[in-house]
């Protein structure tokens, strides 16, 4: 039985992620991580409720990728029921610009990723465990309006963690958008800001650890509780702005999850093709080669 994390996997993109694993293979057993426990214990029951043949498949984690002291809780108690390594984790969890300030965001977009992958490396299989980090292509579009030099530290895979940590410790300490500006970091918008460094911590993750299958992905433009809000600003529908529904965004996650991407520590589309860091590409043209 191949077990599998999947966190923020009570909605949105995590609970079709978990669904589509559950469906597609048989042999699989996931981890349904949830900040609230009673909304992870909802949503295993919706699964359930579908189709009760998963009961046995899929169990609640309560997981807070913002706090230290849950992350470590969940993988200690994971340690203790597992016979056997974890095949997968994946980086779902995340928060919008509207959600809180920059040191939110990157709390846990980034520093989240960090805290799992600390966490649960040492639970994976030691030749071959996958993580897919759950990105987007805000990323690349972040970095794709820095100045040259910002874009070259964004796409530089010889980066150590206190590196990646400091260049975050620096962005905090921004008082403006102007002082961001200053620094060749554009706008400094929060929520591209931190899927950049994100796609920068799955380089340096992927170089520190060879034999495991460490990439990202972005899921696409997906109405969840994140990006409806923005459609509600604009007075139109997310179907009309051209989101589609969380199961569309699970194709590049469930590639890294079971296919064969070439390579390691890349960045993908919503059409799981390779992806350049620094600018984006649209699902459906020719894959990067860089």
């Amino acid at each position: 039985m191949r077990r599998i994390l999947v966190t923020g996997a009570n909605k949105g993109i995590g609970l079709a992620l978990t669904k589509a694993i559950l469906s597609d293979h048989d042999d699989t057993f996931v981890y349904l991580g949830s900040r609230d426990r009673g909304r992870g214990e909802a949503a295993r029951a919706s699964l359930v409720s579908a189709e009760p043949t998963w009961a046995e498949r899929v169990q609640c984690i309560e997981l807070d990728v913002s706090s230290d002291a849950s992350v470590q809780a969940a993988a200690a108690n994971i340690a203790d029921a597992l016979d056997a390594p974890l095949y997968g984790v994946v980086n779902n969890a995340g928060i919008g610009d509207g959600s809180a300030d920059l040191h939110d965001v990157l709390n846990v977009n980034t520093l989240g990723t960090a805290r799992v992958c600390e966490a649960f490396l040492p639970l994976l299989e030691a030749r071959g465990g996958r993580v897919v980090n759950v990105t987007s292509a805000s990323g690349p579009n972040f970095v794709h309006d820095c100045s040259a030099a910002q874009q070259r530290f964004f796409v530089d895979d010889s980066h150590s963690w206190p590196q990646l940590k400091a260049f975050m410790d620096a962005c905090l300490a921004y008082p403006d958008e102007a002082a961001f500006g200053a620094a060749g970091l554009g706008t400094g918008k929060a929520y591209g800001l931190s899927k950049a460094c994100g796609n920068t911590y799955t380089l340096l993750l992927a170089r520190l650890n060879p034999d495991l299958r460490i990439n990202a992905c972005t899921p696409g433009f997906i109405e969840t509780d994140m990006t409806r809000p923005y459609a509600e600003s604009t007075g139109r529908t997310p179907e009309s702005m051209g989101m589609k529904p969380p199961a569309e965004g699970t194709r590049s996650a469930m590639f890294l999850l079971f296919d064969e991407p070439q390579g390691n520590g890349r960045f993908y589309g919503s059409d799981a093709q390779r992806s350049p860091l620094d600018r984006y590409r649209a699902p459906g043209s020719p894959p990067f080669t860089g």
